[in-house]
């Protein structure tokens, strides 16, 4: 990935990447020319530092909790505790380089709007 801005990332397939401080990750949208018929499009005001993309971004997901880190890692391997996989939903609006997170969301910002970070700041 190469950088586009602080912001937003270039990848591969004509996408844009970004951090979501909700998930503290990264997510994509495609905004570049369609690659396939049936491909999925966001619109994208090409400004690099204030990004608008429409329409909402919706991202689903599992995770295992209780969650092995890098932490707890070699705890984990000497006595393996049991997990289960846990549906995660992220759904935003990222308007003018702010991301307003929608009440669906399954982590903390629910409900919040914040700035996007930069990378750096991720």
């Amino acid at each position: 990935m190469s950088a586009v801005s602080r912001i937003l990332r270039d990848a591969e397939g004509g996408r844009l990447t970004f951090w979501c401080p909700g998930c503290d990750g990264a997510h994509q949208v495609a905004v570049g020319p369609k690659l396939h018929e049936n491909d999925a499009r966001w619109g994208y005001n090409g400004n690099p530092e204030a990004p608008t993309f429409t329409p909402s971004i919706l991202v689903r997901s599992e995770t295992w909790t209780p969650p092995v880190t890098a932490e707890n890692l070699e705890e984990w391997r000497r006595a393996p505790w049991p997990q289960a996989k846990v549906p995660t939903v992220c759904h935003s609006y990222v308007t003018d380089g702010r991301i307003q997170f929608l009440g669906d969301c399954t982590h903390a910002l629910a409900g919040q709007t914040v700035d996007l970070p930069g990378w750096a700041d991720a």
